[in-house]
């Protein structure tokens, strides 16, 4: 896509023609075939996920993450509801739709509805949806939920070092930007920040290749996925922006 330039010959970039910022998203139910996203609601979720990470005996899941482990449910509880309640980050509990359970947590942060630009994050999983259709959906419907609204940039950031995130993040369609350089101290030690995105014009091509993913004619009678979503996916991602010397 090619700059417009002013005036004076100077590169401008793009109008975005009849842009209005969106809304800020809601506090709403979404459903899919595996799972669904319920507001967080410490009262109704916390002692299933309580449960549910307490799987993780050696609290491997919350090495990248700057809280956790949680040693009893009562410090988790509190957590949730004095840091997970709020608009911003806007949290969600993840429900298997098999078992009724909240099996995991993610949220919108650093929501910017003057620019169109939203996050993913706080991504927590239990041992009980790893590696399941239901972490993709999970992810899918929080996705398609921003580009319906409106928004134009949709961003994955996690540490550095957390392979597992990177991974996800561009399996997912989220094409890798940069490392922001000591971005923070995490529990103590430094973080480079791995930034990812996804723009709206990016993602009618991320959805479809995701709903071919989930399509229940992908998996075995056993559950084994035939085409990998990476496959799908790793000929969309951007590879940068060249910049005229």
């Amino acid at each position: 896509m090619n700059d417009e330039h002013n005036h004076l010959g100077q590169p401008i970039g793009n109008s975005v023609p009849n842009w209005a910022p969106p809304p800020h998203p809601h506090r709403k139910i979404m459903a899919g075939q595996y799972c669904r996203l319920e507001p967080l609601n410490p009262d109704l979720h916390a002692k299933s996920l309580f449960n549910a990470n307490a799987l993780d005996a050696q609290g491997g899941s919350w090495t990248y993450l700057p809280y956790g482990p949680f040693d009893d449910f009562s410090t988790y509880q509190s957590w949730l509801t004095h840091e997970c309640t709020g608009n911003d980050p806007l949290f969600f509990a993840i429900i298997d739709q098999n078992s009724n359970d909240a099996v995991g947590v993610a949220s919108y942060l650093r929501i910017q509805p003057a620019v169109g630009s939203i996050e993913v994050g706080h991504i927590h999983f239990s041992s009980l949806l790893q590696r399941t259709p239901a972490a993709t959906e999970a992810m899918y419907l929080m996705m398609s939920n921003a580009f319906e609204l409106g928004y134009r940039r949709y961003e994955w950031k996690c540490h550095d070092l957390n392979t597992l995130s990177r991974n996800a993040a561009q399996r997912l369609g989220f094409s890798f930007e940069g490392i922001f350089r000591q971005a923070s101290v995490v529990k103590g030690r430094n973080r480079h920040t791995a930034w990812y995105a996804v723009m709206d014009h990016e993602w009618p091509a991320v959805r479809s290749a995701i709903q071919t993913w989930l399509s229940p004619s992908n998996f075995s009678n056993n559950g084994v996925q035939k085409t990998s979503l990476s496959s799908l996916t790793a000929p969309l991602l951007h590879r940068g922006i060249a910049v005229a010397e």
